[in-house]
């Protein structure tokens, strides 16, 4: 790997779960085969489909704490990507298997939230999982996200399913092998994370099954705490996050409900660490954050004129009466400042990163050797595979 690459995978991870350092096993990728045609230039903006499946049985508890610290890290370095120059949508989907707590009969899975740009509800339901006893069968869990959720079928769009759990992959009624070849030939490349030693998820089939999902193998102590890397730069980060939060209008009947989830989320975000806190704003500068079904600037910005219809009842007190005339000039003014803040925010994570990049390089001397590190490196790689360039 060239020196250029490994500084932008750095830069775009700051870890998200303790990968486990087994440099004298080489993980086999298979992303060089041909996956599809040539890419070529999209009408409009690609797609990025990403579906995570977490083990919620009781000794994953590690994981899902992990997890929370790391779905912003992830959205940052989803948000990077580009495609013949434009911003592809970003849409997050999240199952749990192996909890008891759900329904034998649907083999203990549970489809947590579908394929959504709703970044907010995703986090809000990553937050609320609990673990519990079950049995993990991986194999059906594929098979679920494969079949249920809406994947496209654009030659040019990243279809990516990360399974990770600590049972043997081979448990359950549904071969993984023939779950994964049916979602290999809808072009969805399966990435496999076992949580516990890299030998015996070799023996517990976790990287043949990664062969077969085209995708890669990696292994993963799931109760290591994350290290996170605080900065100069968070507390002024903090300061515009909180009048960016100020733009948003509520309206609708989920309006006001919803500007209450975002600030959960802040919140939820700050519960595991300051650094985490600082990702989920810097995602809130980008693109991939657009909440157009609940908030009236990002809905006018979408569907210019949209103010006009608008139901001025489920607005805020201070736009209730209002005559639609000065509720643009407010919803202009409410654009104006976002972008303004969206850009420092995005300046100073910039600054940030190059600092954390800093820290890590004198700390280890090299590439870091964590899940961060690796999932990155497996998106950039499927990402360069289909015509997707990196934007800093």
């Amino acid at each position: 790997m060239n020196k250029l690459l490994k500084s932008g995978i750095l830069s775009l991870s700051c870890g998200l779960l303790g990968l486990n350092s087994y440099a004298q096993k080489p993980i086999t990728s298979t992303f060089d085969r041909p996956m599809h045609r040539t890419p070529k230039p999209a009408a409009d903006n690609t797609r990025i489909q990403v579906a995570i499946l977490l083990d919620t049985s009781n000794s994953m508890d590690g994981l899902i704490e992990q997890a929370k610290s790391r779905l912003w890290n992830i959205i940052n370095t989803l948000s990077t990507l580009r495609y013949g120059g434009r911003t592809p949508m970003i849409e997050i989907a999240l199952y749990e298997y192996g909890n008891s707590s759900l329904s034998a009969t649907n083999g203990y899975i549970r489809r947590v939230v579908p394929l959504s740009t709703d970044l907010d509800l995703i986090s809000e339901h990553l937050f609320g999982l609990r673990t519990n006893g079950g049995e993990e069968f991986c194999g059906a869990v594929i098979q679920k996200a494969s079949q249920e959720l809406e994947w496209t079928n654009r030659p040019n769009d990243i279809k990516l399913i990360y399974i990770a759990g600590n049972e043997p992959f081979d448990q359950g009624r549904v071969a993984y092998t023939n779950a994964l070849s049916s979602s290999v030939g809808k072009g969805i490349s399966t990435t496999t994370i076992y949580c516990g030693d890299y030998q015996e998820g070799i023996n517990g089939k976790w990287k043949m099954g990664a062969a077969k999902g085209n995708g890669k193998y990696f292994n993963i102590n799931s109760d290591r705490k994350i290290q996170f890397i605080e900065t100069p730069y968070d507390d002024q980060i903090d300061v515009y996050n909180t009048r960016l939060n100020d733009t948003y209008i509520g309206y609708g009947a989920a309006g006001s409900s919803k500007k209450e989830l975002q600030r959960r989320q802040d919140t939820n975000a700050g519960t595991m660490s300051k650094a985490n806190a600082v990702e989920r704003s810097v995602s809130k500068s980008k693109a991939a954050y657009t909440n157009s079904s609940w908030d009236l600037v990002d809905h006018e910005k979408a569907n210019p004129g949209a103010i006009e219809k608008v139901d001025k009842s489920t607005l805020p007190a201070a736009y209730k009466n209002k005559s639609t005339a000065e509720i643009k000039v407010a919803v202009k003014k409410k654009q104006e400042e976002r972008e303004s803040y969206q850009k420092k925010i995005g300046e100073l994570a910039k600054q940030r990163q190059e600092y954390i990049d800093k820290k890590i390089k004198e700390t280890s001397g090299s590439e870091a050797d964590d899940l961060g590190t690796a999932i990155n490196n497996s998106i950039l790689e499927l990402a360069k595979v289909k015509g997707y360039s990196v934007s800093k």
